[in-house]
């Protein structure tokens, strides 16, 4: 017995992780890069080097990190959200893989699928 679309169907959930895991991460890279821009405006406001050369100190990085922490949980809510959905989707796609290959692939497609 084979699961009805069992394929197309698990196409469709690794095709709706790959988008919801690419949020997550263009979130994560939102707010490195406004962490980044916020930590070079405050430290260019406090000083000045000739010819407009900056250098990345450990209070930099300090500030950085403390900027990302404070970005991160402004956006928790969302992280959040996007973070459970990863896991459900995890969870099921790893149920359908088990059904689809518990129940052996007959199909042609469902062989590639296996591999």
């Amino acid at each position: 017995m084979t699961v009805p679309g069992g394929t197309n169907q698990l196409s469709r959930m690794e095709a709706a992780h790959r988008q919801t895991k690419a949020h997550l991460e263009l979130i994560e890279r939102q707010i490195s890069a406004r962490a980044e821009r916020m930590t070079t405006t405050a430290k260019a406001k406090a000083r000045r080097h000739p010819c407009g050369r900056s250098r990345w100190t450990r209070s930099d990085e300090a500030t950085f990190r403390a900027y990302v922490e404070q970005l991160s949980f402004e956006r928790r809510g969302e992280i959040d959200a996007l973070s459970r959905k990863l896991t459900r989707q995890e969870h099921a796609i790893t149920a359908v893989r088990a059904k689809t290959i518990s129940n052996g692939p007959t199909s042609k497609a469902g062989a590639q699928a296996v591999m």
